[in-house]
């Protein structure tokens, strides 16, 4: 194709994205009506020439398996319906036309097409880490009847929903713990309970390497490694694997697709093959009632553990997160061949593990400072972040308002609610920071989610249209990923092949403009931009490409 078709394709493609869309922005100033917060509609104006462009094809298709792009909501910050500035599940219902309409080409939502709620049980926590009621949703986030209505609106618009679920300790006003210290009270050793916990008796050595506290009343020092209000299950007991697993069928049945497990290796803590043999039989049962549950782990250590729990469940990989990662490393003018060389030999390694797994990439959640803190928007590196993020393999996952550039670090004040602010929806919803935040107000985004929704060169409209372009190409999601290797250049990329349909991605992290005869490196099959994302353009002129600094092509 020449040079001038296909910028003109572009152009047209662009166009044709926008066409339709209304262009009356959100007032930021508009209160919501009886103190609910009220949907931000999509409404943003056409980009002008040279703005983020992107090119996408017709005939956008949504996803069919679990390569999606998931989007984290730390819920009691998100959205709030009621009034009492807590984030919930109504709030969230609301803002679904924000995060995705139901219409994959529409290019008026952020489109994504998974939510992972964090814990949503009852607790006394504002973060719900330390469950009480397994059954309840927490008064303050709403009901099951809010929750299966979630569920459902979801899966009208093909997106999965996916629940936090913390099971390696419960709280400790847990009605199972209250059993648990009664029996050890009355010295009851056949009651069910006794063994419900991990525990040693007075005048026994402690377990090295484990934190433990006394049970008022008892002779015992339960398990509690992360707090004295946190105590510890014992999978040794089968009365707790069949609780833990009732309590997931329980969600299944009400219409969720599956869970993030917190703290997944801290099972039996310091044994690892223990805990991945846990969750291999955790989920080969839930699996046998769910066939395509998505699960994804939270391993939080190097690569080498992460793939011991691979055979049971995809895993968060840390490899890539945080400013040191290789994604923050690659999209700040860095080596893309170092990372698509890492994203190759990470998938060898793991994909004969099992028949579906995958990489699980992210940049921040709600445990890290927020990526916007070490990614700013100015330097284009948040905007290649998001690139290497999402036209990659496997399921990536935003942290919710990282598509607004928020901002948030745990500071002086070391407190992780600073990383669990309220979402700047700037449409008066009534949601309120945490408890304990003590992060500054002033500098919180790159603007509200109503202001960036109507400027075209906004990160939110830059992340809805990188989503579009990967979604317009489906090899990218889910292909065999080839890594390529481009000699004496920063530029890089890989091909991913799918149903007998190829595509081929580069990036370029550079603020130089990049040259390359297609032909010469053996990949002169692809013919056609498909689409380009970034702050300068691509075109093919013949088999020679030219793509522009910090800029990334998928071509076929």
């Amino acid at each position: 194709m020449k040079k001038s078709m296909a910028l003109t394709l572009a152009l047209f493609l662009l166009l044709s994205l926008f066409a339709g869309c209304e262009t009356t922005p959100v007032s930021s100033s508009t209160p919501p009506a009886s103190g609910t917060g009220q949907p931000v509609q999509s409404t943003e104006p056409a980009a002008p020439a040279g703005e983020y462009a992107v090119a996408v094809p017709a005939g956008v298709k949504p996803a069919a398996d679990n390569n999606r792009v998931f989007y984290e909501i730390f819920v009691g910050s998100f959205s709030d319906s009621d009034g009492d500035g807590i984030g919930d599940l109504r709030g969230i219902i609301n803002r679904m036309d924000y995060l995705n309409d139901g219409d994959d080409s529409s290019g008026k939502s952020l489109g994504i097409e998974g939510i992972w709620l964090t814990p949503i049980f009852k607790s006394g926590s504002y973060h719900k880490y330390d469950v009480n009621d397994y059954y309840q949703v927490d008064g303050s986030f709403g009901t099951l009847d809010d929750l299966k209505e979630l569920a459902e609106l979801c899966h009208s618009r093909n997106v999965k929903l996916i629940l936090d679920l913390p099971i390696n300790h419960t709280g400790k006003s847990n009605s199972w713990f209250s059993s648990f210290s009664l029996a050890h009270q009355h010295n009851a050793v056949d009651d069910p309970y006794y063994n419900f916990y991990s525990y040693y008796t007075q005048g026994e050595p402690a377990p090295a390497g484990r934190s433990f506290s006394p049970l008022s009343g008892t002779d015992i020092f339960y398990e509690c490694n992360f707090d004295g209000g946190m105590p510890e299950l014992n999978f040794d007991s089968p009365e707790v694997r069949q609780a833990v697993l009732d309590v997931a069928k329980f969600y299944l049945d009400l219409g969720v697709d599956g869970f993030r497990f917190d703290a997944a290796k801290y099972v039996y803590f310091g044994d690892n093959a223990a805990s991945a043999e846990f969750w291999s039989w955790y989920l080969n049962e839930l699996r046998a009632l769910k066939p395509d549950l998505y699960t994804v782990g939270e391993v939080w250590d190097g690569d080498a553990v992460t793939q011991i729990y691979y055979p049971a469940m995809n895993c968060f990989n840390f490899s890539m997160c945080l400013a040191e990662g290789y994604i923050a490393s690659a999209a700040q003018k860095g080596d893309v061949n170092r990372y698509t060389e890492y994203v190759q030999s990470y998938l060898d390694t793991v994909n004969p593990l099992r028949a579906d797994a995958t990489i699980v990439p992210f940049i921040a959640n709600h445990d890290t400072d927020r990526s916007a803190g070490f990614l700013p928007t100015r330097t284009g590196a948040a905007q290649m972040a998001a690139n290497l993020l999402i036209l990659g393999p496997g399921s990536p996952f935003l942290y919710y308002g990282e598509e607004l550039a928020m901002r948030g670090s745990r500071g002086g004040a070391n407190t992780d609610a600073n990383r669990r602010l309220s979402m700047v929806w700037g449409d008066g919803d009534p949601v309120k920071d945490p408890i304990g935040t003590t992060y500054s107000t002033d500098t919180r985004a790159d603007g509200t989610a109503a202001e960036q929704l109507s400027k075209a060169d906004s990160l939110y409209n830059y992340y809805k249209q990188v989503i579009l372009l990967r979604k317009a190409n489906p090899e990218i999601a889910g292909g065999k990923y080839s890594a390529l290797k481009f000699n004496a250049t920063n530029v890089g990329g890989f091909t991913a092949e799918l149903n007998g349909k190829k595509c081929l991605v580069i990036h370029n992290t550079t603020t130089e403009t990049f040259m390359t005869d297609l032909a010469n490196r053996g990949l002169a099959e692809f013919t056609a931009v498909s689409g380009f994302v970034g702050l300068g353009s691509a075109s093919l002129d013949g088999t020679v490409l030219t793509l522009e600094g910090q800029t990334s092509v998928v071509l076929r």
